[in-house]
C-alpha cells in the first residue's frame, strides 16, 4: 500500500473516507444584528446552567448535546458530520448529474458518472460474488516460496492488485525537500496499532477473537471450507501478532528524526538480505538508487519471519489482505462482514446508505475530476477572495506574537519568521487539475474501474521518483470537509469543503469566521512549530534552527502541554494521551491565541457591539467552540484515544480555553472554576 498522509485538522477513526463522515443541520436564530441576517451562532443550544469557566465546551454546546442523537450509520455526530453529509447530498446530485448527461466516453463528466453508476448497480455486484477475486488469489496459492510471494506482491501494485507487506510511497527528501525519494513504512497489521496484538483486558482479547472469525468469515465467502478458514486465520493472527512485535507505537511514528533513515539501495540489501530486493524493485518498475527506511526495526523483523515462518501462512495473510482491500467492490456477503467487523471500533449500528458508500469511494478515486464538478457548482470566487484576506490577517497576527516571545532568542525568532513568511497558502483548490486520461471507466464494471484508478495512482507516484518535488500537488480533495499541513512542502491547505459555516461564512460577523475558520488557520500554521514541524526549516527540510537554549525552552513548556492532557479523562479511566496529541494539542494552544489576536485587529474586535446578548470577544469564543459540537459513540472514543493524535472534542475547547488569559477575562473565570490554572501553570508557547 502507498501514499504519504497529510496530517488532517480532524480525523474521525475508522472510516473509509479519509478523515470524517456524517446530517443534522446546526439551528440558526434571529440575529439582534443590523448588519447581519443570522446571527450564526445557536443561543438555544447552549446551557446557562454551566459556569463557563467549568466547562466552556458544555456550556456552548450542551443544550445541543442532551437532545442530540447520532444517526444508525455513524460513529459519532456534530459540525463536522453534519457538513461533509451536506457535501455528500451535494456531490450526489453532482454525479447524477453526470451520469444522466450521456457524456461523450473519456469526458470528465462520463468518468465520474459512469464510475459512481458502476458501484450503484449492486445487483450486478451479486451476480458476480467472489469472481473478481479469482484471478489474484491463484497467483497466490501458486507462489512457490516466500520470497517469489513478495514479488509477487510487489508487482502486483502496478496493476491495482498489491496486497504487499511493503508500505510505500513516493515523496519529499525530508533533508532534501526538493527531491522526491522512495519512503518504506511498517506494515503488515490489521488491527489500529501494536497493542492490540497484546493487551490482556477482556476487551482487546475479544477483538482479536473478532479479528480471527472475521478472517475465517472471508475465507469462507471466497470458497474455503469452513476448517480450513478456520486453520488459515489463525495463522493469519498469529503472523500479525509476531509482526507486531517489530513495529513502533504511534507515540514514537512522531519522531521525524528516528522515521529518517536514509541509505542506498545496495547497502539495504547488505543489511537486509532476507528480503529479495532487486526482484522487488524489478516487479515495482523501478530502480531506485537510494531509499529512507522509515522503521528499520520491521523490515529487519519481516526478513526473520521470512525465515522461520511457513509459506501457508504468508499466503494467508497475503489473501486475506487482498480480500479486505476489496471487500467494498464486491457482493453484499463482503460488505456486511467488513462492517460487522470494522463497527467494533465505530460503534455503528448499519451500514451507510449505498449512494453515500459511492460518493465518497468515487471522490477518493476520481479526485481532480470530481473537485472540478464541485468547485464549479459550490465554491464562488468571493469565498476564495475573503479566505485569502483571513489567512493574510492570521499570518500578519502570527508574526507579531513571534516578536513578542518573552522566552525566544532573536536569532530564532528571525528563522522563525523566515519560515512562518515561506508558507504555500493552498486556498480552496488546486491551481492545476490532473487528468485520468489513461483511466478507462465502463458503469457496469465496479471492480475493474477500481484497478484502472489504482494502476493510474501507481503509474503517477512512481513517475515521481528522479524527478523535483511538485508543489502545486494537494493531498485532499477540494470538497473535503477539512484542513492540513505539510511541514516538507511548509504549506497550509484549505479544501473547498471546509470553507463553510460552521467553520466559515462570509455573512458571518467577523467575531464567528475567526473563532471558526480562524482557528483552523491558526492551528495549521502552529503546526509548522508544533514538536514534529518545528524540526523542518523554511524549505521543508528536516534540519534544526533553533539555538541549544530555545530548543530546550520549548520543550520544557511542551511538556507542561503534555502533562495538562494526560489529566483528562475519557470513558471511565481511559486517559487523554498527552505524548500522541501533543502536536495537534500545541496546534489548537497556539491557534486559538493567533486567531484572536487577529480577530481583535477588526473592528468588530476593536468595539463593544453586543449580539445575542454577547460581548464580541464572548462569541469570538462561543464560535471557537461551536466547531467542536461532536459526540461520540464509546467505541469510537475508544479506538480515538489510542490511535488518533487529535484530543476528544471537549477538550479541544477546554484544553487551550484553560491556557488563555483573555478567556478568563470574557468569561469571569477566577480560581473558584474547574478550568482556572495558576498563571505560571498556563501553556504560552507561540
Amino acid at each position: 500500500m502507498y501514499g504519504p498522509k497529510p496530517r488532517p485538522f480532524q480525523f474521525i477513526a475508522m472510516r473509509k473516507m479519509i478523515f470524517l463522515s456524517g446530517l443534522l443541520a446546526l439551528v440558526l436564530v434571529a440575529c439582534k444584528n443590523n448588519a447581519a441576517d443570522q446571527s450564526f451562532f445557536d443561543t438555544q443550544s447552549m446551557d446557562s446552567s454551566v459556569h463557563p469557566g467549568d466547562n466552556f465546551f458544555v456550556y456552548a454546546n450542551g443544550g445541543w448535546i442532551k437532545t442530540a442523537k447520532i444517526p444508525d450509520d455513524q460513529s459519532g455526530w456534530g459540525s463536522f458530520y453534519t457538513l461533509y453529509d451536506e457535501n455528500q447530498t451535494k456531490l450526489k446530485a453532482l454525479m447524477e448529474k453526470a451520469a444522466a448527461a450521456g457524456a461523450a466516453n473519456g469526458s470528465l463528466e462520463q468518468k465520474v458518472g459512469d464510475f459512481y453508476t458502476s458501484g450503484m448497480d449492486t445487483a450486478l455486484l451479486e451476480k458476480k460474488g467472489a469472481a473478481p477475486l479469482q484471478t489474484m488469489l491463484q497467483k497466490i496459492a501458486a507462489a512457490p516460496s516466500v520470497n517469489d510471494l513478495m514479488v509477487l506482491l510487489a508487482g502486483a501494485e502496478k496493476t491495482g492488485e498489491g496486497a504487499s507487506f511493503l508500505s510505500f510511497y513516493v515523496g519529499a527528501d525530508e533533508r532534501r525537500s526538493s527531491h522526491n525519494i522512495l519512503t518504506l513504512s511498517q506494515s503488515g497489521l490489521s488491527l489500529p496499532e501494536k497493542d492490540y496484538y497484546t493487551k490482556k483486558d477482556s476487551f482487546t482479547v475479544g477483538v482479536r477473537q473478532q479479528f480471527q472469525q472475521h478472517v475465517a468469515r472471508y475465507f469462507e465467502l471466497t470458497g474455503m471450507a469452513p476448517a480450513a478458514a478456520q486453520a488459515d486465520a489463525a495463522a493469519v493472527l498469529a503472523l500479525e501478532t509476531s509482526i507486531a512485535a517489530s513495529h513502533r507505537s504511534p507515540v514514537e511514528l512522531r519522531d521525524p528524526l528516528k522515521n529518517y533513515n536514509k541509505m542506498a539501495v545496495t547497502d539495504l540489501a547488505k543489511t537486509y538480505p532476507n528480503l529479495p530486493w532487486a526482484a522487488i524493485f524489478s516487479a515495482m518498475g523501478i530502480q531506485p538508487d537510494s531509499i529512507n527506511l522509515a522503521q528499520p526495526r520491521y523490515y529487519a523483523g519481516l526478513g526473520q519471519l521470512l525465515k522461520t515462518v511457513p509459506l501457508a501462512a504468508f499466503k494467508a495473510k497475503a489473501r486475506y489482505d487482498y480480500v479486505a482491500g476489496k471487500a467494498g467492490l464486491l457482493s453484499k456477503a463482503f460488505r456486511d462482514e467488513n462492517f460487522a467487523f470494522n463497527k467494533t471500533f465505530s460503534g455503528a449500528k448499519k451500514q451507510s446508505d449505498r449512494w453515500k458508500q459511492m460518493v465518497s469511494r468515487t471522490d477518493n478515486s476520481l479526485k481532480d475530476l470530481v473537485g472540478q464538478l464541485y468547485v464549479a457548482a459550490h465554491f464562488p470566487p468571493e469565498s476564495k477572495k475573503r479566505m485569502d484576506e483571513l489567512v493574510n490577517n492570521l499570518q500578519a497576527a502570527f508574526e507579531k506574537r513571534i516578536g513578542a516571545l518573552d522566552w525566544m532568542s532573536d536569532s530564532t525568532k528571525t528563522r522563525a519568521k523566515e519560515k512562518m513568511g515561506a508558507f504555500l497558502k493552498k486556498i480552496g483548490y488546486p491551481s492545476t487539475w490532473k487528468n485520468y486520461d489513461d483511466v478507462t471507466i465502463k458503469k457496469d464494471a465496479l471492480f475493474e474501474n477500481a484497478l484502472q484508478v489504482a494502476a493510474h495512482d501507481y503509474k503517477e507516484t512512481m513517475a515521481k521518483l528522479g524527478q523535483p518535488v511538485d508543489k502545486t500537488e494537494w493531498g485532499m480533495t477540494a470538497p473535503t470537509v477539512n484542513a492540513y499541513y505539510n511541514p516538507t512542502f511548509n504549506e497550509i491547505v484549505f479544501p473547498a469543503g471546509i470553507l463553510q459555516f460552521p467553520f466559515f461564512d462570509g455573512k458571518a460577523d467577523d467575531a464567528i469566521n475567526y473563532g471558526a475558520i480562524g482557528m483552523v488557520i491558526g492551528h495549521e500554521m502552529t503546526h509548522g512549530f508544533d514538536d514534529q514541524g518545528r524540526q523542518y526549516d523554511a524549505q521543508g527540510n528536516l534540519k534544526d534552527w533553533w539555538t541549544a537554549s530555545d530548543a530546550e525552552k520549548f520543550k520544557a513548556k511542551a511538556g507542561g502541554v503534555v502533562a495538562q492532557y494526560n489529566n483528562y479523562v475519557v470513558l471511565d479511566s481511559l486517559h487523554v494521551n498527552g505524548a500522541l496529541t501533543l502536536g495537534e494539542n500545541l496546534a489548537d494552544i497556539g491557534g486559538l491565541a493567533i486567531a484572536y489576536d487577529a480577530f481583535k485587529m477588526t473592528p468588530q474586535g476593536k468595539g463593544q457591539e453586543k449580539i445575542d446578548g454577547f460581548t464580541p470577544e464572548q462569541r469570538f469564543f462561543l464560535g471557537y467552540a461551536q466547531v467542536w459540537r461532536l459526540i461520540n459513540r464509546p467505541e469510537t472514543m475508544r479506538t480515538r484515544i489510542t490511535t488518533d493524535p487529535h484530543s476528544p472534542e471537549e477538550y479541544r475547547v477546554n484544553g487551550p480555553l484553560a491556557n488563555f488569559d483573555p478567556f478568563y477575562q470574557a468569561f469571569g473565570v477566577t480560581e473558584k472554576h474547574k478550568l482556572y490554572r495558576k498563571p505560571a501553570d498556563r501553556a504560552k508557547i507561540w
